[in-house]
């Protein structure tokens, strides 16, 4: 594969980072596996480490990459995953979501339209820990109109790459 060897991050004029094909070689290569090696990165690609480790520092200065560790629920203990659909009533959902989200149990907050204002995504241990929260965290939150729980019985797709697709 044949890319550009320089290091230098391509804005817009509207002064939004451009991707070119050594970044999205790289973004390909980390999502493969995340635990290479900016040497072991540059060797596949014919660049430098030096080339691969600034792409890299560019795109995560420009928020357009993140490389994180993704676990599995159940290796946390995590064995029950739940959706809450909430209902407000006097509240905004900005603020109501804040407040939901900063529970430990809530690995996603998402203000929504629709019937309801704040889908909830929660990881805990047991029912017993779904009873508790329910009832000692959530039911203390003001504003809440009404809650919606759904239970996942299955996870079909567990996927945290979306945001960037090969071409």
């Amino acid at each position: 594969m044949n890319l550009q060897s320089g290091a230098f991050m391509q804005l817009t004029e509207q002064g939004e980072y451009r991707f070119d094909a050594t970044d999205l070689a790289i973004i390909t290569k980390l999502k493969r596996n995340g635990r290479a090696t900016n040497r072991e990165i540059a060797k596949d690609l014919n660049l430098t480490a030096n080339t691969v480790s600034t792409r890299i520092r560019q795109m995560e200065a420009a928020d357009q990459l993140r490389v994180i560790a993704v676990s599995d629920f159940a290796a946390h203990n995590h064995n029950v995953l739940i959706q809450v659909a909430v209902e407000l009533d006097n509240r905004s959902a900005k603020e109501a979501a804040m407040e939901l989200a900063a529970f430990p149990e809530v690995f996603a907050a998402h203000i929504v339209n629709g019937s309801y204002d704040i889908d909830l995504l929660l990881a805990v241990e047991d029912f017993d820990a779904v009873k508790r929260f329910m009832l000692d965290s959530l039911a203390k939150v003001r504003g809440i109109r009404s809650m919606t729980p759904a239970i996942a019985i299955d996870i079909v797709k567990y996927s945290f790459d979306q945001a960037f697709t090969e071409t």
